[in-house]
């Protein structure tokens, strides 16, 4: 199989472990569960979990444990954009092509599944215990790195940073801030707790650490650029949106040119440090590359 087939089964594969961790619509509460479904559910590039899942193969990981691992970053991953698309926030109507969670279910609603999403997100996780028993130390090294990564030192504390600096010129320095924590920590946490899960050394976890820092700051990076050359239709979500909001982006700071340059080198350079592994993963490497040349 080609790059483009071998992500398209990985897709698929993904979307079944997503269906498979999700909680039966049931009870009186039911309105969360079909909220919970509706976001996470939405289509999307399933980055994190693929990372997550490359990141275990790579490191000879065989288990079933990474899968509720798998199913749990992107449930964080979905919060934080049923959080982001909020009034209060971004105010978006539109994310992955479709009314956004609190447009159709209503912002009470909205508000209630993101916390709910990041709730089930550990729950889901823990059940990792279950599968691998015997390797409850690895599985508790993991959980840890979720949570940091997705808490105040993390993409929360990116956010907290993003939204109070929010229709000011903010310095390269805070940008730079905003994005290693906003972007790159969950990226971080699915790298890291791949390896963790599989076995490997600390040395190699703090250089998959490495790795998924250079990819979300390139990641991000690219976002901007879409968001300025791109279109409704193409990405999925309004675009001028960080104008809307007068946001300082990569590339209001740098020029798109010089941001266009940042999001290659930052790819190379983890590219680069990849291909350290004795063991080699093609798809990996091309996933990586292709977060350069990607369309939404």
């Amino acid at each position: 199989m080609n790059f483009k087939e071998e992500y398209t089964d990985r897709v698929e594969k993904i979307e079944k472990i997503l269906k498979k961790y999700l909680p039966e619509k049931e009870g009186y509460q039911r309105t969360i569960m079909e909220a919970m479904e509706y976001s996470l559910m939405a289509g999307g590039k399933r980055l994190r979990p693929m990372l997550m899942w490359e990141s275990y193969r790579l490191f000879g990981g065989e288990g079933a444990a990474i899968e509720p691992f798998m199913a749990a970053i992107e449930m964080i991953h979905t919060y934080s954009l049923v959080h982001d698309d909020l009034p209060a926030m971004d105010n978006d109507e539109y994310r992955r092509g479709r009314k956004t969670t609190h447009i159709v279910y209503g912002e009470d609603m909205g508000i209630l599944a993101g916390d709910a999403l990041l709730n089930y997100a550990f729950e889901t996780a823990c059940r990792a215990f279950e599968e691998e028993s015997e390797h409850a130390l690895r599985i508790g090294k993991a959980l840890k790195i979720l949570a940091d990564k997705a808490g105040i030192y993390g993409m929360i504390g990116g956010q907290v940073v993003d939204v109070q600096e929010s229709g000011k010129a903010v310095s390269g320095e805070v940008l730079d801030f905003i994005y290693r924590l906003k972007t790159s920590a969950l990226i971080e946490a699915s790298m890291m707790a791949g390896a963790v899960l599989a076995g490997a050394e600390e040395g190699q976890v703090s250089r998959m650490e490495q790795i998924a820092g250079k990819t979300g700051l390139a990641f991000q990076i690219q976002d901007d650029i879409l968001d300025v050359t791109s279109t409704t239709e193409l990405l999925g979500k309004p675009v001028h949106s960080d104008e809307k909001n007068e946001k300082t982006t990569y590339v209001t700071w740098k020029g798109i040119e010089k941001a266009h340059e940042d999001v290659e080198r930052l790819t190379q350079e983890a590219v680069d440090l990849l291909r350290k592994f004795p063991a080699k993963d093609d798809f990996l490497e091309e996933l990586l590359k292709s977060l350069v040349y990607r369309e939404k």
